[in-house]
């Protein structure tokens, strides 16, 4: 035969298959749950046990969302997965094997279990084809371009709903530049939910630094769009972390608090579900055991006593099913001490009694950040968040689940005082207290109470910042213990500390510097500790002078040339 035809038959082959797929005839490998009956007729695994395990996981995923969450939960609990031999003397049987992270992907995104008869899933990709390896090339398409789908055609364990979210949950669970990624511990609690009001509502990045207490990241968010993709520009706007959480957090707790009661009474209930799927799993499990007790009990009594050969290998497997069915007695009794089916009465308490201190749970050092995170994206679609100039109000617009938004400002630690949006009124207070003779004391005092905060965002402002914001703006309050005070009648000639200080413009502490080293002539006045200084114009002139010279130079060491010495060649 010619290659045409050769080429001809494998194309009428190929196209009878498809049009065989095309119907949903065309016999698929079937996953973990399912088995085909000698007509070919797909029906679930008719082992009761294996059914509930394959349920069990989809359950645990829509519970828990990640798929490394579900596998520590089967491993936590023991749980292994039923697989059906495909070949060998065992073929066909039901075989129980450790869960891994392959398999239960590969179930996920199955979209047998929710009853679609699929074909063409993997096809061959012509350039990444081996030559001289035909199982080569093959690349998993989207659901869009798979050449065959059909729902409805086979026994499902899920809903077609159900599958969508589970594949959109684990696309979403990718770390990349379009989706937010799992939850992690890590302690911005909003990572993967803002967007940059300023810029488009570009997704914002998270960036984490040394705290200022050992062991204590702290952590801000920044959009820095435009500089990273195409290298103009600065950030848009960075905003620090724990401000920002603080303001959205209570507004999830505020928006939850009516529900709190109808929610307490729902995780009772889901509680109380799980224990009971995994003390019916456990009852299988324990079932199985005994059944393959008695089968090897029946096999040892009806071989025949003269042969030793035989008797003696019945005899160690009816020991062994013995050992592990009592094993399993063992393990079961200690999981229902420890988790019994329906929740005590000081549990559904507890439960009821946090309903109404959601703040507590929040904050309670059992809860993990990544559960914090897990909730806010289960209420939060998206946060858009601008910056109101260089000030400390944050414009924040949240996305609820559904499409509702609400709006509202946060605030956010700033480097400078000038940079408050009250800081004409905070400066204007500060000058009406200090011409009224207040001490820096009582001029804090009065912001704390009047409501003003400093820009770092602390608690409360302190008497030397209000003497900085002072001395910034030339003003004067009454004269504290410690501090220079102005000379009244004094000759020409004569400065006090505070007058030199600004005819010179220099610090107090530089002039009292300069009068310890001896650069100044001053002396006290008379029954007071405060300093008379004498200086002309002359002496004036050269102070203004040393003034002007540069940081260190009087205590620079100076370079001098080295004398010859006696036999060195010059």
């Amino acid at each position: 035969m010619s290659e045409a035809e050769l080429y001809l038959i494998r194309q009428r082959m190929l196209s009878g298959k498809l049009a065989k797929a095309e119907r949903g005839e065309l016999a698929i490998p079937l996953p973990i749950g399912y088995v085909r009956r000698p007509s070919g007729e797909v029906i679930l695994d008719p082992d009761e046990q294996a059914q509930h395990v394959v349920r069990l996981i989809f359950g645990t995923f829509a519970r828990l969302g990640t798929l490394n969450a579900v596998l520590r939960y089967l491993v936590e609990h023991q749980v292994q997965l039923p697989v059906r031999a495909h070949g060998g003397l065992a073929k066909g049987e039901l075989e129980w094997r450790r869960p891994n992270r392959e398999t239960l992907q590969i179930m996920l995104h199955n979209p047998v279990y929710a009853g679609y008869y699929a074909y063409g899933r993997r096809q061959v990709e012509p350039r990444k084809k081996i030559p001289g390896r035909p199982s080569t090339g093959r690349v998993v398409k989207d659901s869009g371009e798979w050449l065959v789908l059909l729902p409805g055609r086979l026994p499902a364990y899920i809903t077609p709903e159900q599958y969508e979210a589970n594949v959109a949950r684990m696309a979403a669970n990718r770390q990349t530049a379009a989706t937010p990624g799992a939850p992690r511990d890590g302690s911005a609690l909003l990572s993967g939910l803002l967007r940059c009001g300023l810029c488009g509502e570009h997704r914002m990045s998270v960036r984490y630094h040394d705290g200022s207490h050992a062991g204590h990241a702290a952590h801000g968010y920044v959009c820095a769009f435009y500089q990273v993709n195409y290298g103009t520009g600065g950030p848009c706007q960075h905003i620090a972390g724990p401000a920002l959480d603080a303001y959205v957090t209570r507004q999830v707790l505020a928006a939850v608090a009516p529900a709190a009661l109808e929610v307490s009474m729902a995780a009772a209930a889901r509680a109380e579900a799980e224990r009971a799927t995994l003390d019916r799993l456990w009852r299988q499990r324990l079932e199985r055991a005994r059944c393959a007790a008695d089968r090897a009990r029946r096999q040892y009594q009806l071989a025949e006593p003269e042969n030793r050969l035989v008797v003696r290998q019945l005899e160690k497997e009816w020991e062994a099913a013995l050992a592990e069915a009592g094993r399993l007695e063992g393990d079961y009794q200690r999981f229902t001490e420890q988790q019994p089916k329906t929740l005590s009465a000081a549990e559904r308490a507890a439960i009821a009694a946090l309903a109404t201190d959601l703040p507590r749970v929040w904050n309670a050092p059992t809860t993990a950040q990544a559960d914090r995170k897990e909730l806010l994206r289960i209420l939060i679609e998206k946060i858009t968040v601008a910056v109101a100039g260089t000030s400390e109000l944050v414009d924040v617009t949240i996305t609820w689940a559904g499409g509702h938004q609400t709006t509202g400002q946060a605030v956010r630690p700033v480097a400078r005082l000038d940079q408050l949006s009250y800081y004409p009124a905070l400066l204007a207070r500060v000058t009406e207290l200090a011409e009224a003779g207040c001490t820096t004391r009582q001029i804090a005092e009065a912001l704390n109470a009047e409501g003003f905060r400093p820009p770092k965002r602390t608690s409360r402002y302190r008497p030397e910042q209000v003497r900085i914001l002072l001395n910034q703006h030339n003003l004067r309050t009454r004269r504290q213990r410690g501090q220079p005070a102005a000379l009244d009648g004094l000759a020409s000639g004569e400065w006090s500390v505070p007058g030199l200080a600004a005819a010179l413009g220099m610090p107090t502490a530089s002039v009292y510097n300069w009068i310890y080293r001896g650069w100044i002539t001053a002396r006290h006045a008379p029954g007071s500790k405060n300093w008379i200084i004498s200086a002309d114009a002359a002496e004036m002139q050269q102070l203004r002078e040393r003034r002007a010279r540069p940081a260190g130079f009087y205590t620079r060491a100076r370079w001098t040339q080295p004398a010859n010495r006696q036999g060195t060649q010059q």
